[in-house]
C-alpha cells in the first residue's frame, strides 16, 4: 500500500511540475505558492515511500543530475520559442525532487550510521 502510494505520489507530481513548468508566466503568484507546496510533499513522499535502499545510489545521482540541470535552467532560455517553457519544466522537477532527495541522503546517512 505505501509503496503503491509512493509510485502514485511520482506520477502525480511530475505531471504537477510540468504543468507548472509550462504555466509558470502565467500562473498567479498565491496559486503557484500553493502548487510548489505540493510538490515539495509529493517530494517528501516519495523520499520516504518510494526509494529503496537498493537504489539509493541510482536515485541520488539523477537528483544530482537534475539539480545541477535545474541551476543551468538560465541557459535554456536561450533557446527561441521553447526555451523559457523548458526552463520552467526543469525548475518545477527540481523543486519535486530536491526533498526527495534531501530524505532518501538522510536515510543514506542513517543506514551507514548504523554499520
Amino acid at each position: 500500500m505505501a509503496r503503491n502510494m509512493g509510485e502514485w505520489a511520482f506520477i502525480i507530481g511530475v505531471l504537477v511540475a510540468v504543468i507548472i513548468g509550462l504555466f509558470s508566466g502565467s500562473l498567479q503568484e498565491s496559486t503557484s505558492g500553493w502548487l510548489i507546496l505540493l510538490l515539495v510533499v509529493l517530494g517528501l513522499i516519495v523520499g520516504f515511500l518510494n526509494i529503496t535502499e537498493s537504489e539509493t545510489t541510482p536515485f541520488l545521482v539523477a537528483a544530482v543530475a537534475l539539480l545541477i540541470t535545474g541551476t543551468a535552467s538560465e541557459s535554456l532560455r536561450i533557446i527561441p520559442t521553447i526555451g523559457s517553457y523548458l526552463a520552467g519544466v526543469v525548475v518545477a522537477i527540481a523543486v519535486f525532487v530536491t526533498p526527495a532527495a534531501i530524505v532518501v541522503a538522510l536515510k543514506s546517512i542513517q543506514s551507514l550510521a548504523k554499520g
